[in-house]
């Protein structure tokens, strides 16, 4: 039975469009953010989600997972604040394309929605339905090259967590659905609203959109981390000395204790994470450069190339030879 949304005039309604084999993520990863927020803001009805496929009913997600629906026919235009589609795999894409009642409706509720846009692959969709033309947009890692290719006129930034262009929202692969839902937060409930979102999800607040799909987690860019700015760009600077907490507490002049407690209070990390993110952050940027393997983990204080990898893909899910493809980089 379908839920009734009785809305508020504070309400912002938020549509979901999305049809088989799409991944579960792109719709579940921001629709939980935006509830979050709701129990985060005291707003019960602040945002009020629908789903949306071409025929109704239950849909099968790539991961087996069910997601209720209902049909387009049945969803109302107008009304809509935030329009997004999901991204699907190979023959959820192609065949979402060819369905002209979910084209031609989520056309007609672009028009009035305040943003819509897209996560992930959801771009391609978009770009096949004529949506995206002239327009700069991001997707995941695997598609740009496909919108490039068949889509000429679209402009792809390959390297963005998301993109906002006016009204067009466009996220790359997967998670960054929800850096993208938390910026989105940010613009509506405010800076605080959307980091207690991020720590209620246990993510990263936030990441701008500009970052690569492949960066670190972003540290809180807040004043609370000013405190240890010098140490911070100390620890930047001698990547290849021992980082260990106790040698930073001592650059710090604290006791241990005292040091990892306040660190953590100051910039949301513990000091070994935040090593970990400066040491892989300049391990990207050499890998970019065609830099050997072997020199990049001298060079960001990791005592073999092995060690380096294994850190590398428990972090990215990606070995540090293909992001090196992924990004050009020769060597």
């Amino acid at each position: 039975m379908t839920k009734t949304c009785i809305f508020t005039p504070m309400s912002k309604r938020i549509v979901f469009l999305f049809s088989h084999e799409v991944q579960p993520v792109d719709v579940t990863g921001p629709a939980s953010a935006f509830a979050q927020a709701n129990e985060c803001a005291g707003l019960s009805d602040f945002y009020q989600m629908e789903f949306a496929s071409p025929h109704g009913g239950p849909v099968i997600s790539f991961s087996g997972l069910p997601l209720h629906t209902q049909a387009v026919a049945d969803v109302r235009t107008d009304g809509i604040d935030t329009l997004l589609l999901g991204g699907h795999k190979p023959m959820g894409t192609v065949d979402l394309i060819k369905e002209t009642s979910a084209k031609d409706w989520f056309s007609e509720a672009s028009q009035t929605a305040r943003r819509w846009g897209s996560v992930c692959g959801g771009s391609y969709i978009l770009a096949a339905w004529g949506l995206l033309d002239g327009c700069h947009v991001a997707s995941h890692w695997r598609s740009t090259r496909r919108i490039t290719e068949d889509f000429p006129e679209v402009k792809i930034d390959a390297e963005a967590l998301y993109v906002s262009e006016g009204r067009l929202w466009t996220s790359a692969g997967v998670t960054a659905g929800i850096d993208m839902a938390l910026a989105m937060i940010e613009e509506d409930l405010g800076a605080e609203i959307a980091a207690a979102v991020a720590r209620h999800l246990v993510v990263y607040m936030r990441r701008p959109g500009s970052q690569s799909q492949f960066s670190e987690p972003l540290r809180r860019q807040t004043s609370a981390a000013a405190p240890y700015a010098t140490l911070i760009n100390w620890a930047k600077a001698n990547l290849k000395h021992d980082l260990t907490t106790d040698a930073l507490a001592e650059q710090a002049g604290q006791s241990l204790r005292t040091f990892q407690r306040k660190f953590k209070e100051s910039t949301g990390q513990t000091p070994a994470a935040f090593v970990e993110d400066i040491r892989l952050d300049r391990a990207k940027a050499l890998l970019s450069t065609g830099v050997p393997l072997k020199t990049i983990a001298e060079e960001v204080g990791y005592l073999s190339p092995a060690q380096l990898s294994i850190v590398f893909r428990r972090r990215f899910g990606i070995a540090p030879s293909m992001w090196k493809t992924v990004h050009g980089g020769r060597g």
